[in-house]
């Protein structure tokens, strides 16, 4: 059996009395070691120095209704016993300098001291620097005679607790559901980015910076993370959003930090803005690299101490929001060119997350396809479904090199919404899903976002560019292009060549341009009209 250690403060209230009618009351620091039930093998008495002759009389109390129990004072001072710092200090240091055993365990009692001591002690102990568990003893009810009242041990080591410890992994993974939206993701490295975003949207008020390609999904995880703490009564404002791309000239001052009657052409009533509107809420602020350097010095300055002047006041405004701010560009380059300020990026850098596009998420596209079918049909109340042989088809396209998704998950989801309003009966067919595939490549090549077929639509059919390996599509569609800008074969080929031309001793750039079209069936003149 273990030897059975409390660690308890004095009570200068509770454990009063050096008379002999103490004995008639219930004095937590004695009463605790009358506990027929709960034999204590030693009792460290916590004490400031002051209370000397009240703590000599609790140890000899202890030591006569408990003969077996050691005692011994330690004494501990502290000038003020409701200064956090201070208290939690004192006991830091008195933790880090007891001999814990593996031969005893050990209690911590919180019922006497300050409610402050008696956090600290909390804190302390579910830290494990105690290890230890809490001891909580209580007067005893009514008139019942016996003056040893009653106690509680509380172990703050949850994993003993099933129910609690499900009911927290329970919270934990609606709360990372919530985020992702409820779709089962599948991608190892987004579901442990989204785990961490969790951890930190539950402990931090900090700016967050969202970083990845437009569509990426960063406007929806920005309102899913005000979601999240707004069922946690962390926000008790709004959820605000501006793209800051929309932001232009003398307006964006206007709509981000307010007016005042006016102050402007046309300012003909007192404007709040979007910082007031976010007030004990939070601002998004979405393509923030597109805010002018005017603007976020404001912004900077109510980042740093909550307050920004509306145009045309005098007086300063004060919000208190949380910062998310989402971007598709390279901020620090923005920085270095002198575009974005560094002192405002290193203010909204401290929690930073790259959200990866479609393409990087290949595991993903059927999770996002089965909860688009889901949305879609929840909403319009039609339910569409694909054949076998369309969702294979799709399926295989949409993780293939063909497949850009240049604008992520905009592109999927507005693909699935089509084949679902175009599927009679709710079937999505083979056909379908081929005429959906035809258009998605040329809606990638007409947006010039189709790297690997670039110039190769300007000669070929979308059937002969499919027969070409996506090898050899970049380097073809550049030929073409230095064809189509080049007035001769020669002139082609002294710009393709202009390197291994050096150290032949004959060359002759034009058969080289022709055999190398040959293999695509093409000429100079296929290129050149």
């Amino acid at each position: 059996m273990k030897r059975r250690v409390v660690i308890s403060l004095l009570g200068p209230k509770l454990d009063l009395g050096t008379k002999a009618s103490r004995w008639e009351r219930w004095r937590p620091s004695v009463s605790i070691c009358q506990q027929e039930d709960f034999i204590i093998d030693r009792f460290e008495l916590i004490y400031q120095e002051k209370f000397n002759l009240l703590a000599s009389t609790v140890l000899e109390d202890i030591r006569t209704v408990s003969p077996e129990t050691e005692v011994v004072p330690q004494i501990i001072e502290m000038k003020d016993p409701w200064d956090f710092e201070e208290v939690y200090g004192a006991f830091y240091d008195f933790a880090r300098s007891y001999k814990f055993s593996e031969d005893e365990e050990y209690y911590i009692h919180i019922t006497t001291g300050t409610h402050v001591a008696q956090i600290c002690l909390f804190l302390l102990t579910e830290s494990r620097h105690f290890p230890a568990r809490l001891l909580q003893s209580s007067p005893p009810a009514g008139r019942v005679k016996n003056i040893s009242g009653t106690y509680t041990v509380i172990d703050l080591d949850l994993s003993r607790y099933d129910k609690l410890a499900n009911r927290f992994m329970d919270e934990k993974k609606e709360s990372y559901e919530l985020l992702k939206s409820g779709i089962s993701t599948r991608d190892k490295k987004f579901n442990d980015l989204i785990e961490q975003i969790e951890k930190v949207s539950i402990r931090s008020t900090a700016p967050v910076l969202l970083m990845g390609p437009t569509g990426a999904g960063k406007s929806q995880l920005a309102r899913k993370i005000f979601d999240l703490k707004k069922q946690r009564h962390q926000f008790k404002g709004n959820f605000v959003e501006v793209n800051c791309a929309t932001l232009r000239g003398d307006t964006a001052m206007s709509t981000l930090f307010g007016h005042k009657k006016g102050a402007f052409t046309g300012a003909q009533n007192d404007r709040p803005g979007l910082l007031m509107e976010a007030d004990n809420g939070l601002l998004f602020l979405d393509e923030i690299g597109e805010l002018g350097l005017d603007e976020q010095t404001m912004l900077l300055r109510a980042l740093e101490d909550r307050t920004f002047l509306p145009v045309g006041s005098d007086k300063a405004s004060s919000s208190s929001f949380q910062l998310i701010c989402g971007t598709n560009r390279d901020l620090r380059k923005h920085s270095a060119e002198g575009l974005f300020r560094d002192d405002l990026l290193a203010r909204i850098n401290i929690w930073s997350f790259e959200l990866p596009g479609l393409k990087d998420r290949k595991d993903d596209i059927l999770p996002n396809i089965e909860y688009e079918l889901n949305r879609i049909s929840s909403e319009s109340g039609n339910a569409s479904r694909f054949t076998t042989e369309a969702r294979n088809a799709y399926l295989k396209f949409a993780v293939s090199e063909d497949a850009v998704w240049s604008g992520n998950f905009r592109d999927l989801n507005a693909s699935i919404l089509r084949l679902s309003t175009l599927s009679d009966t709710g079937r999505i067919s083979p056909d379908l899903v081929n005429e959906e595939i035809l258009r998605l490549k040329k809606d990638w090549t007409y947006s010039g976002k189709n790297d690997q077929s670039g110039k190769l639509t300007d000669v070929l059919s979308e059937e002969q560019i499919a027969a070409i390996d996506p090898f050899d599509r970049p380097q073809l569609a550049f030929v073409i292009e230095v064809c189509q800008n080049s007035k001769s074969l020669s002139e082609a080929g002294r710009k393709l060549f202009s390197v291994s031309r050096e150290n032949k001793k004959a060359v002759n750039d034009s058969d080289r341009i022709r055999k190398y079209l040959a293999k695509f069936n093409l000429n100079w003149e296929d290129v050149n009209n």
